[in-house]
């Protein structure tokens, strides 16, 4: 089925409101939630509110909750999420990123204690759109092996990286797993496989297979060795700075995933550059890729972030696709 934007929108601010957000915070948490499904961020939109709203009741999430900032020098701060809602409070550091970066040139925010911030990217496109080169991740609870184990004990510790350009932001949001947990959840709802491997199944083979995957836990690294390297340093990075939990702590917790450690940057690049310069090494290059040659008669190349765009006109205009079962959950909450 497709849901009009504006009624998952009130549906969600609806939930909010009942339990215990106040207006303003329900109409903007609901917002963001109605932008990543619009976006076809289904992953971390309207197929993760049935378990933020389970978040919420076990009192993990903290209604109507602003971070603190506890320590700074210059455009370096750490602040405190106090358990709020992650994608309200990364919004909130990120903001104070940007403050800094108009300041300073750059502007670098940690969170401690900040709950899963859904759409990483949507904090990417926020500094773009503030004119800034956006730089974020976060750790996670343990939900991969770390190359060559077979247990999880590393996280799959998001990435985001966006360049603000008036023809189109490039945006980069990856996972340091083959797939999110989402994607793979996403792709269970639509009984697909994955286009690629993403996982070990049961029998320790590499699989295709989302129900699989999800079963085992055991989440395949982007470039095997190289994305589980990764992993283990940007978790290590967010914890170091903003003085919160690693993936190991969090693992701790009792197999849920919150109070979570996260980094946002924020920088000016016409503090060192014109942009007019700017504007032209990226159009430059931007045509230059999309030229290649594509592998099929009727391909085309894309750069990261440019189909969001599609997808949302796609699903303003016909609505946000949303699978019978999520949207039966959501109603009858």
């Amino acid at each position: 089925m497709r849901i009009p934007y504006e009624e998952m929108k009130s549906e969600f601010k609806r939930i909010f409101m009942e339990k215990g957000f106040n207006e303003e915070s329900a109409e903007q948490a609901a917002t963001s939630f109605a932008d990543n499904s619009c976006d076809g961020v289904y992953s971390h939109g309207v197929n993760r509110f049935p378990r933020v709203v389970q978040y919420i009741e076990k009192g993990y999430i903290k209604p109507n909750v602003k971070a603190t900032k506890i320590g700074g020098l210059g455009a370096l701060e750490n602040w405190d999420g106090h358990l709020g809602l992650g994608s309200l409070i990364a919004k909130q550091c990120m903001d104070r990123a940007i403050d800094l970066a108009s300041q300073y040139g750059i502007g670098c925010v940690a969170i401690k204690n900040n709950n899963h911030w859904m759409r990483g990217g949507a904090y990417g496109w926020q500094a773009a759109n503030a004119g800034c080169i956006g730089i974020c991740w976060t750790n996670t609870q343990p939900n991969m092996p770390a190359w060559g184990a077979m247990d999880r004990r590393i996280g799959n510790n998001p990435l985001i990286m966006a360049i603000p350009r008036q023809k189109g932001h490039i945006v980069v949001d990856m996972a340091m797993s083959q797939y999110s947990y989402g994607k793979i959840e996403e792709y269970k709802l639509k009984n697909k496989d994955l286009p690629v491997p993403g996982g070990f199944d049961s029998n320790g083979a590499i699989s295709t297979d989302p129900a699989e995957i999800e079963k085992t836990w055991r989440m395949l690294p982007v470039g095997f060795w190289k994305g589980s390297s990764l992993s283990i340093v940007l978790d290590l990075i967010s914890a170091v700075l903003s003085g919160g939990n690693t993936t190991a702590d969090v693992g701790k917790l009792g197999g849920d995933e919150y109070a979570l450690s996260q980094v946002l940057i924020a920088i000016d690049p016409t503090k060192l550059n014109d942009s007019e310069n700017i504007e032209k090494a990226l159009d430059e290059s931007i045509e230059y890729i999309k030229s290649s040659l594509p592998v099929s008669e009727d391909g085309e190349i894309y750069y990261p972030g440019e189909r969001a765009a599609f997808t949302r006109e796609d699903n303003l205009k016909h609505g946000i696709p949303v699978d019978d079962e999520v949207w039966r959950q959501i109603t009858s909450t």
